[in-house]
């Protein structure tokens, strides 16, 4: 099976917003990127939008494309794009996840994330998150 996934890049004060999936998800309390599944009939950019309430209780304003990769796990191969995104509304709340933080790019390498980010962690904590 193929799923295409989006995922958030948002940034405050030189850091960036991860968060730790809950238990009883697949791949429970990995970190990763506020985001999910895009349905049928919705862009990847509406498919965000509707992510982001539903899961942190924000309005984000939907950017460029900062990485697009595809990561096969033993149950599901995700089709992964990760938009650089800005808070237009409201502060993260923690709906879904088991735990949301701040991190400065360099402390990104300290966290456990799914494995579809690696490459994208390694290449934010290089860059210092500007890229």
């Amino acid at each position: 099976m193929q799923r295409t996934v989006v995922a958030a890049l948002l940034r405050r004060e030189g850091k960036i917003l991860i968060c730790r999936r809950p238990e009883g998800k697949a791949r429970a309390l990995l970190w990763e990127f506020a985001g999910g599944k895009v349905e049928p009939n919705e862009t990847p950019e509406e498919a965000l939008v509707r992510e982001c309430r539903e899961e942190l209780g924000v309005t984000v304003k939907v950017g460029e494309v900062y990485a697009r990769l595809t990561h096969t796990y033993p149950d599901i191969t995700v089709r992964l794009i990760l938009f650089s995104c800005t808070l237009e509304e409201g502060e993260p709340q923690r709906l879904e996840h088991a735990a949301l933080k701040w991190v400065a790019p360099a402390e990104l390498l300290q966290y456990e994330f799914c494995p579809a980010d690696a490459a994208i962690v390694e290449k934010l904590s290089r860059e210092g998150g500007e890229g």
